[in-house]
């Protein structure tokens, strides 16, 4: 494959990734394509260093010299730029979903989507959900990852989709075995539905 064809080809596959996704949802993290506009970025350094090293060792004034070492430095140094804004917004573009899905999963991610992460973003959720625990400790307790939308009635009618076991309800311990069905306020049914443990029923 020539170099030329390669510059920035990688970073845009990225970039198009982004694109293709459904709004709100995650791709699985492409450590392969990665890792390679990584070792591109690495090849254009490289390749910088030495031309600008040649150029100096010519006696020729780096900065204002116009010759073909002076434009493959430039080629070099831009496509280098792109590469970085392009693993930049694949990044950012992500940890922004991640952000977005603690105000709806709560702590844990459902394994669906735990299994799409690369260890660092695994890392970088854990830490962001760990801050909103404590933001909202520090508030008297306050749970800000419920009732996003106000409720009608505080309480609602939920069918168990896993068997959760006897949990503390309120201020009683409650059963809540498989297709069990119970009504519970929707501050204590919301996280169990978020993770997909429990449903709803409307009607």
């Amino acid at each position: 494959m020539e170099q030329a064809e390669m510059y920035g080809r990688r970073g845009c596959q990225l970039v198009k990734e982004l694109a293709s996704a459904e709004p709100g949802q995650l791709t699985r993290f492409n450590d392969d394509l990665f890792n390679q506009v990584i070792k591109e970025c690495n090849v254009h350094y490289s390749q910088f260093y030495e031309l600008t090293r040649k150029m100096q060792e010519e006696g020729l004034d780096v900065q204002f010299t116009r010759n073909a070492d002076h434009f493959g430095m430039l080629i070099h140094h831009l496509s280098l730029l792109r590469n970085k804004r392009c693993l930049m917004a694949y990044m950012y573009k992500r940890a922004d979903i991640l952000r977005s899905l603690s105000w709806k999963v709560g702590r844990v991610l459902p394994p669906e989507i735990e299994g799409k992460l690369s260890d660092i973003e695994k890392h970088y959720f854990k830490n962001h959900a760990s801050a909103l625990q404590c933001y909202m400790r520090e508030m008297d307790c306050l749970d800000l990852t419920v009732d996003m939308v106000p409720p009608k009635d505080p309480y609602i009618k939920v069918r168990v989709l896993e068997d959760i076991g006897v949990t503390a309800i309120g201020d009683k311990d409650t059963n809540l075995a498989c297709h069990s069905i119970h009504f519970l306020k929707c501050t204590e049914a919301e996280p169990y539905i978020m993770q997909g443990m429990m449903e709803e029923l409307v009607g």
